[in-house]
């Protein structure tokens, strides 16, 4: 047993490096140059994208949360 595992961990080593090494070699540096058609819309605002990235998922969370507790309502 103790070989076979050795050989899955060397793979799962061996995959995990492959992985590492393809997100190193595509960088980010590409996305600076512009396609033909790109039009990029006016940047957030800092309310704005405190609103879109925080207060939405929170109230989406609340909304959920209170839709799920309905069903049980007061027992009496």
């Amino acid at each position: 047993m103790g070989n076979v595992d050795k050989r899955n961990a060397m793979r799962a080593g061996a995959v995990t490096a492959a992985a590492t090494l393809m997100m190193i070699m595509s960088s980010p540096a590409m996305a600076l140059t512009r396609d033909d058609g790109d039009d990029p819309g006016s940047g957030l605002g800092v309310g704005a994208t405190l609103g879109l990235f925080i207060g939405l998922p929170i109230l989406a969370f609340a909304v959920i949360a209170g839709l799920c507790m309905i069903p049980g309502g007061k027992k009496k």
